[in-house]
């Protein structure tokens, strides 16, 4: 009688089962120190196993992913975690949660362009004349005369 040739399934291979935190870092492009990081930030979570281990459910995934998209925008975490906290019972974002929430974040993004692009453009001054003139240029700030809009450089 031939016997049977069993191979074994691993945990990764069942779809249910949940991912360790070196199948999250490998299947997000992350360290396993940035995982660990946005843990204690609360942006996502584990649960332990048997053996002390985490372990990441898969839908982790597209947390890190919306995480990673919001932090290429220049999302603050602070802000990323508040809009994930924000959704019910920490789930995962949905198509319409991510409409929000990208909505947000792009009034936020087109704020930040305006005002990069108005500082480039008045750095292109400055570049070209070298000069930082105490009356003209813009960059300086002679006798603290802006400090009345508060803290910070002002164009």
């Amino acid at each position: 009688m031939k016997s049977l040739s069993i191979k074994p399934i691993s945990v990764a291979a069942d779809s249910g089962a949940d991912l360790s935190v070196g199948e999250v870092a490998s299947r997000s492009g992350l360290a396993v120190s940035a995982l660990h990081f946005y843990e204690s930030r609360g942006l996502i979570g584990s649960v332990r196993n048997a053996g002390n281990q985490r372990r990441y459910h898969r839908s982790v995934l597209r947390r890190v992913a919306v995480i990673k998209v919001a932090q290429r925008m220049g999302v603050p975490l602070a802000a990323i975690a508040e809009a994930l906290q924000a959704l019910p019972a920490g789930r995962t974002p949905t198509v319409a949660d991510w409409r929000r929430m990208s909505a947000r974040w792009r009034n936020e993004l087109n704020e930040r362009i305006q005002t990069l692009t108005a500082l480039r453009d008045k750095l292109d001054g400055c570049i070209g004349c070298g000069c930082l003139s105490l009356k003209v240029c813009p960059l300086r700030n002679a006798q603290d005369a802006l400090a009345q809009e508060g803290p910070g450089p002002h164009f």
